[in-house]
């Protein structure tokens, strides 16, 4: 009978990540269910898995500790009920998500700043040479 899902290998290239980092995600508890394994005992990746690990992977790159990560899993793992600790564990991560970005976008208009002013710097050093030229 053939086996349905990705190998751990394809999976990884799809997401973009390690397989080491699947495997600690699984070993970590932070997927929603075990990985399904094909008769030979290896990984393999369904759809649903692949979306939840983009969603944990997303929630990484924004900062969100793996604690969180973690209770956000468990808490949807629990099923209906839980939908308002959900919404407000989403809600604090936005907000310092948000704060991180207002930071980066203040970080960043210094740096168009500072190029600004070479830019100047460099067009009219270029303007006196070609006057003097």
């Amino acid at each position: 009978m053939p086996s349905t899902g990705l190998p751990i290998a394809e999976a990884a290239t799809t997401l973009g990540l390690t397989t080491d980092t699947l495997r600690y995600y699984e070993k970590d508890g932070l997927l929603l269910r075990p990985v399904p394994r094909a008769s030979g005992g290896h990984r393999r990746y369904e759809n649903a898995d692949l979306r939840w690990i983009e969603l944990v992977t997303r929630l990484r790159s924004t900062g969100m500790p793996i604690r969180d990560v973690r209770r956000y899993a468990d808490l949807v793992r629990s099923g209906e009920g839980n939908e308002e600790d959900r919404l407000a564990l989403l809600q604090a991560h936005r907000e310092q998500v948000l704060r991180q970005l207002a930071e980066v976008t203040q970080h960043l208009a210094a740096i168009e700043h500072k190029i600004g002013l070479y830019t100047d710097c460099v067009l009219e050093r270029s303007a006196d040479l070609e006057r003097s030229a």
